[in-house]
């Protein structure tokens, strides 16, 4: 696969919304799914270009699935029928949803690890979930742009951080690679990066400057001096 050209998003709240409107808006055919029936959200998508199908359906038909879910229900993804997938990570823990989970919160491991954990079989980048979904909304941009905003992107595949690269390119972002899949730790809650609304150079510094930050220097005690 060269290029993602249909994307999948499960999850249909405030941010799977966002996503969907941005990725039709670059000539993606969206499919989005909630839990449950996907009927009472099927005019609510149509309005924003997406079609609302069944997660099952999301999952066959998609080239890339977008993970925009409370991230506590990510044990309820199928596994075998996520196998092979790419499967882009934007959930992040908050406690008003998932409630006190410290397995949600260990600084040994991102959440996206967990996730990999969980989806055996796919291969997990974690990617459009530090960035607020509402400047999402409001600061895509053509290249070029001098305004333009970066988004971070981590995985383990250069092929397959190509592919979200370049989706995060076609919804109007520069992307910025923070490394390897446990790297997306420093895209979570706590970490300076999460809620930026900044440019490639000014996030570059904060994930270069992520080792010697207050989070940063929790994490490289939990693994042993690495990060």
């Amino acid at each position: 696969m060269d290029r993602i050209r249909t994307l999948g998003i499960i999850g249909a709240g405030r941010l799977g919304s966002v996503l969907a409107q941005l990725a039709s808006d670059a000539g993606y055919r969206v499919l989005i799914a909630r839990s449950g029936d996907p009927a009472p959200i099927a005019r609510a998508m149509a309005a924003v270009g997406a079609e609302a199908r069944t997660v099952s359906a999301v999952i066959d038909d998609a080239d890339a699935v977008v993970l925009a879910l409370p991230l506590g229900a990510y044990r309820t993804l199928p596994t075998e029928e996520m196998s092979g997938m790419l499967v882009i990570d934007a959930m992040n823990y908050w406690w008003g949803a998932d409630g006190i989970r410290p397995d949600l919160t260990d600084p040994a491991t991102s959440t996206s690890e967990l996730v990999q954990a969980h989806l055996a079989g796919a291969r997990v980048v974690k990617a459009l979930g530090h960035m607020g979904y509402q400047d999402m909304a409001e600061e895509a941009r053509k290249v070029g742009d001098p305004a333009r905003k970066a988004i971070a992107i981590a995985g383990d595949s250069p092929d397959d951080l190509a592919l979200v690269a370049g989706l995060v390119d076609a919804l109007g972002f520069d992307a910025v690679i923070a490394g390897p899949l446990a790297a997306g730790i420093m895209l979570e809650p706590g970490s300076e990066v999460f809620g930026a609304d900044v440019g490639a150079e000014e996030l570059r510094g904060m994930l270069d400057d992520f080792a010697s930050s207050r989070r940063g220097i929790v994490v490289a005690k939990a693994r042993g001096g690495a990060i």
